[in-house]
């Protein structure tokens, strides 16, 4: 499977193309955080026996989705009772490894204490566990430094576990907090781990309403480098050099509804955030840009008919593919909310707790129970290329990444690819 170069520098986003060209998967979403994977020929039909390159047993618990940059894959997991990472190569061989820590084990059955994932700039490698440890290390497994957020600022107050990952933006490590009464948005410098800024993003929200799980996404709105960030009922831009709120959607919770956390992130296509919220039940598209309040101008549409609560919408070419925690998928247009086609993968007892992964015209979606679909999307509808089993539960996003499909379950990463 191929993508031609002119529909890569289309969704290319922020990712330079020296980065493009090493095909790396530094972050949750992968380069350019909208979940969109860079050319190649991908698996679309795998088994733990079935063309797997390597699996490696991995010595604790984890949900988050590796890092990869060059010859290196990065995992967090838990590692004797500590907050742990592993450095692999492409061979499946273990590299180094290092614990950061004291970990907080999960509460759900698919949480734990390694649930945000590890992000690099091809020179810091930065981790963050539910125990509130963020730690910088280099490629070779050397601690730069190490903090703790909630020894400087305050308890984890989640009624459930850690989500959100770090991203890298105005030159900062940037995270959100958003929990249960106090909630910020810190930045530390990537040299010293020292605070560059912190802000202030508690609203007057029902009780769980203002817990949130989501990643924050930066991109360039009018040429205005934003930081665009999601809960407490209210899509929010900021200035990632500051932290200044830059603008401010609400109308997400009319009836000030209590528990109404979020997990999905927004999908974003075209400048437009298309926000799944609700518990399933709303999603709503929102232009991004402006400055104040921009709930009046800036909604486009709202459906009360369809949505997601943990799987994240990825979309490409004016076009969002909303997929369901029970294998529903929606294909709708990002400017109108319109839905251009629907279908299902098959359905089982078990729920979507990972976010699909876009490889060109193949969507890979990783259930709770072990099994990946992939699905081929097109103008016209979804074609169900295969269902998967790989035998042990899945949480994370699957990494398509150098011609390989990189899927981390609770016991073993796979790298999978055709031999």
């Amino acid at each position: 499977m191929k993508i031609p170069t002119s529909s890569l520098l289309g969704f290319a986003g922020l990712i330079s193309l020296s980065t493009l060209s090493a095909a790396n998967w530094p972050q949750w979403r992968g380069p350019d955080g909208t979940s969109l994977a860079l050319p190649g020929d991908y698996p679309t039909k795998f088994s733990p026996s079935e063309n797997v390159l390597w699996k490696v047993k991995l010595p604790g618990v984890g949900s988050s989705t590796p890092a990869v940059w060059g010859e290196r894959i990065f995992v967090t997991c838990g590692i004797d009772g500590e907050d742990g990472i592993i450095a692999f190569d492409w061979n499946g061989a273990e590299i180094w490894r290092e614990t950061l820590g004291p970990e907080r084990a999960g509460k759900h059955k698919n949480g734990s204490g390694s649930n945000p994932s590890p992000i690099t700039d091809g020179k810091n490698l930065v981790v963050y566990y539910k125990s509130g440890t963020v730690a910088s290390l280099t490629h070779e497994g050397k601690v730069n430094w190490k903090t703790n957020l909630q020894e400087q600022f305050g308890e984890d107050t989640l009624w459930w576990d850690l989500g959100t990952s770090p991203v890298f933006a105005g030159g900062n490590i940037v995270i959100a907090v958003m929990q249960e009464g106090e909630s910020y948005v810190v930045a530390l410098n990537p040299a010293d781990g020292k605070v560059a800024w912190k802000v202030d993003r508690t609203f007057p929200v029902q009780k769980e309403s203002g817990q949130s799980y989501t990643t924050p996404y930066l991109t360039t709105i009018d040429g205005v480098e934003t930081l665009v960030i999601w809960g407490a009922d209210r899509l929010t831009g900021h200035d990632p050099k500051t932290g200044e709120t830059l603008w401010t959607c609400g109308g997400f919770n009319p009836e000030d509804k209590a528990m109404w956390r979020v997990i999905a992130s927004p999908g974003f296509v075209d400048g437009i955030a298309v926000v799944p919220y609700g518990r399933t039940k709303y999603t709503a598209g929102v232009k991004l840009g402006g400055s104040g309040d921009i709930t009046a101008t800036a909604r486009l549409w709202e459906r009360d008919d369809l949505g997601a609560d943990c799987p994240t919408p990825v979309g490409r070419d004016g076009k969002v593919y909303l997929l369901s925690d029970r294998g529903e998928i929606h294909c709708l247009d990002a400017k109108t909310g319109k839905v251009l086609w629907k279908g299902a993968i098959p359905r089982a007892s078990s729920n979507y707790y990972s976010s699909p992964i876009l490889a060109g015209d193949l969507l890979y979606a990783a259930r709770e129970d072990g099994m990946v679909a992939v699905v081929r999307v097109s103008d016209s509808g979804m074609e169900l290329v295969s269902q998967n089993e790989m035998g042990e539960r899945i949480a994370a996003s699957p990494v398509p990444v150098s011609n390989k499909l990189l899927v981390r379950g609770v016991d073993h990463l796979y790298c999978l690819g055709t031999k």
